[in-house]
């Protein structure tokens, strides 16, 4: 087995983790939170491949139904640390969308698209996922937030190909992204990093005393 699809099932399985954890926070059903974790884990990926016009990897590969399942299987088992521990999701989440953004631009380079592109996809890969997983379970997704989450899947795409500029061994590559989409994510949450609000402007404090909107 290559080192990619390693990283792959890893991937797998920790996503799944993330998406089954938020599931029980939310009291679902086993049903429910397998089919959460599942979405979480080939979700990202399934985008990836139709966008690059190919089968979605889980319909040609049992195995990651099999990964979902251990995942569940897992948090039953562990659920007094995996569901109790707040940050369990975070940790489990964060090693998924460092795992699936080297996976995603692998997959991309594979297919024979220029770098922009692979950056794209490593980063759909590894944010997606956690979109819909999100949408599941009625949160606004976490992209779509001020946390560093999608930029650190495209930071890490580019650290990728900046491996490879300069030579490195793929594996090694592969490894230096994953650490770097997984340290620019913790220490963007540790040390409270954001990206700024686009925040609305409220036209009635420009109002005037007739309704009307005085220019600025």
């Amino acid at each position: 087995m290559e080192f990619i699809n390693i990283i792959d099932y890893i991937g797998t399985f920790a996503f799944a983790i993330s998406g089954i954890r938020l599931a029980a926070a939310k009291n679902f059903d086993w049903f429910g939170a397998y089919v959460v974790g599942f979405v979480t884990a080939v979700g990202g990926g399934t985008l990836r491949d139709l966008m690059l016009d190919t089968t979605p990897f889980w319909m040609e590969h049992l195995s990651y139904l099999i990964v979902t399942g251990l995942a569940l299987i897992f948090v039953l088992i562990f659920r007094k640390y995996v569901v109790r521990l707040d940050n369990t999701f975070f940790i489990f989440d964060a090693v998924g969308i460092a795992l699936f953004t080297v996976v995603g631009v692998e997959k991309s380079l594979e297919a024979g698209f220029p770098v922009w592109v692979n950056v794209i996809m490593g980063t759909i890969t590894g944010a997606a996922g956690g979109m819909f997983r999100d949408i599941f379970i009625n949160e606004v997704p976490l992209i779509f937030r001020k946390d560093i989450y999608a930029m650190a899947c495209l930071l890490g795409g580019i650290v990728y190909h900046l491996c490879l500029w300069l030579g490195l061994d793929t594996v090694l590559t592969q490894l230096i992204a994953a650490v770097s989409v997984f340290l620019i994510r913790v220490l963007a949450v540790h040390f409270h990093i954001s990206l700024p609000a686009l925040k609305s402007i409220d036209q009635t404090a420009d109002r005037g005393d007739d309704g009307s909107v005085n220019p600025s």
